[in-house]
């Protein structure tokens, strides 16, 4: 009778379950997230330091002084336009970037005659107070942030920049996919819970998650758009075929102005001052960033005066064309096509460089929840895979290199990046490709840092990283002020916010880094206990039997 009783049961339990859009989606969340989340780590928190690239750039150049207020922009271009004139007097394109309230000195570039590819241009920082070049430290400085987290290093720079179009996708996909599978994502955002094991990374991965939900949505969007033309290139080669046609492609997209074929007949430079005071009065004193002349000494010669980004929801090109022989006017461009618009106002977005200093700081906080919403997910894997092992001490492959892939992702990288900030107050000034070696060494701690995960235990290697990545942080403002005249004492009394606002945030983020450690330090591995086998039921007639 029982047999019969039990038949319907399991027939129940041999069909097979069919899993619902939320199991579905689950499966696609993780492993959409797992598969990129190191690289995507990495991403996020390069990118999210390069919204302050400008100010660490100063505080990797120490021997630049402090500004305490911004010099003229126009007399600024005419000082670094006759400093070119002597230095780079053949090139026939140079190209001005104006100091201003974030940066503390002037840059340009210039084309080399002849040369090709990434040699084809030289670069220096110039004093605006003198127009000479400035004698500094050689240094990549926040640029190398800026520019490994959407290209990387050590790869062609298409190479580089396709990866990143590849991990933001699988980004976009994990957030649609964590959005439908997680129901009640909302609600457990105000129901954190501490010191629950696998509990609270969840509750800590929904609501970084849900706290810059819009954010993260829109800097993956925007960041896939801003390449789109690399990664779509068909509709651009399709509709603009003749040179011509691409020539007014770029003018949509860029206030670089290609350098024509010279006249061949000499005419000085019209005072580029003038030209600048011209740009100054449409759009305001402090709103020019780039100058750009080509063919200089030749009647040829064009200048360009653009507009710079703060105070504009859109990087769309607006800029003011003159004849470089004679200062007149040719064209005044301040508005662009609806795609071109378009693509310059998802540009401003992901940039965030259209606001002020309180802007910058909201985008580094959201951009930080994101870092740590990647981290804790990739912490998560582990932490709930582990409570299934047969035996923890001893896992599977897979797992064993996820987790050292984890503690070199994200504890090696914070040592890393600490370690490029010590070799730039450490290594000679003199050292030959010295901002060559600041980028090599940030890979060689890197590195170190994955070969000490695979040697040592899990909970060893995260707590000893860990804390190295806090002492590396917090002595360096004490390296900065054995090795440099600025102390953060005497930032603070000088009024230099950018100095004392590193030297700040470097103890922020090593007091970050020490909570978890001791979070990590007090983590005890939960495991489920062996199910004890069922006792065997038996029927009376059984029993009688057996008797």
């Amino acid at each position: 009778m029982s047999l019969l009783n039990d038949r319907p049961s399991m027939a129940r339990r041999a069909q097979p379950q069919v899993r619902g859009i939320r199991q579905t989606m689950s499966d696609l969340h993780i492993w959409a997230g797992l598969l990129t989340g190191w690289f995507l780590y990495a991403m996020f928190l390069t990118g999210t330091v390069s919204y302050f690239k400008d100010e660490l750039s100063q505080w990797m150049r120490p021997e630049l002084p402090h500004q305490a207020t911004v010099p003229d922009p126009a007399g600024v271009a005419r000082r670094i336009a006759n400093e070119l004139a002597t230095t780079a007097a053949d090139s026939p394109q140079w190209s001005i970037g104006l100091p201003d309230a974030r940066n503390n000195v002037a840059s340009a570039f210039w084309r080399i005659p002849g040369a090709e590819g990434r040699r084809a241009f030289k670069s220096a920082s110039f004093d605006p107070d003198t127009g000479h070049k400035v004698a500094s430290r050689e240094t990549p400085g926040g640029e190398f942030f800026y520019r490994f987290h959407f290209q990387f290093h050590y790869m062609p720079v298409l190479w580089g920049r396709w990866l990143a179009g590849f991990c933001a996708m699988f980004m976009l996909v994990a957030i649609v996919s964590g959005v439908i599978t997680h129901k009640k994502i909302f609600i457990d955002f105000f129901a954190f819970r501490w010191g629950k094991g696998q509990r609270s990374w969840l509750d800590a991965h929904n609501a970084l998650s849900v706290f810059g939900l819009p954010f993260h949505l829109m800097i993956t969007y925007t960041g896939l758009v801003t390449l789109m033309a690399l990664y779509m290139p068909w509709s651009s080669q399709a509709a603009f075929k003749t040179p011509a046609e691409r020539q007014q492609l770029t003018a949509e997209l860029s206030a670089f102005i290609q350098p024509v074929k010279p006249s061949g007949q000499k005419a000085g430079l019209a005072p580029v001052e003038d030209m600048v005071r011209q740009a100054q009065a449409r759009w305001g004193s402090d709103k020019i960033k780039r100058v750009t002349i080509t063919n200089a000494g030749d009647a040829a010669a064009r200048v360009s005066v653009s507009r710079g980004d703060p105070g504009r929801a859109s990087v769309s090109p607006q800029y003011m064309l003159f004849e470089g022989s004679t200062g007149r006017l040719l064209e005044t461009r301040d508005h662009v096509g609806p795609a071109a618009e378009t693509r310059g106002v998802m540009y401003a977005l992901h940039l965030g460089r259209f606001g002020d200093g309180v802007t910058r700081w909201l985008y580094f906080i959201v951009s930080l929840a994101g870092t740590a919403m990647v981290g804790t997910g990739l912490v998560m894997w582990t932490v709930k895979r582990r409570q299934k092992l047969a035996d923890p001490e001893r896992p599977y492959l897979g797992f064993r290199i996820v987790e050292r892939l984890n503690i070199a992702a994200i504890a090696g990288l914070s040592i890393a990046m600490a370690g490029m900030l010590w070799a730039n107050r450490l290594l000679p000034t003199g050292l030959p490709d010295r901002g060559a070696w600041e980028i090599h060494t940030f890979f060689i701690v890197w590195g170190l840092m994955g070969v000490h995960a695979v040697l040592r235990p899990a909970k060893k290697a995260w707590l000893e990283q860990l804390w190295l990545a806090t002492a590396a942080l917090a002595l360096l403002p004490l390296l900065n002020a054995v090795t440099t005249d600025r102390p953060l004492w005497r930032s603070l009394a000088e009024g230099d916010w950018v100095f004392a606002g590193v030297d700040g945030m470097l103890w922020v983020l090593a007091a970050l880094h020490a909570m978890l450690a001791i979070r990590t330090a007090r983590h005890s591995p939960q495991t489920r206990a062996a199910r004890r086998p069922a006792p065997l039921r038996t029927t009376p007639s059984s029993a009688g039997k057996s008797a």
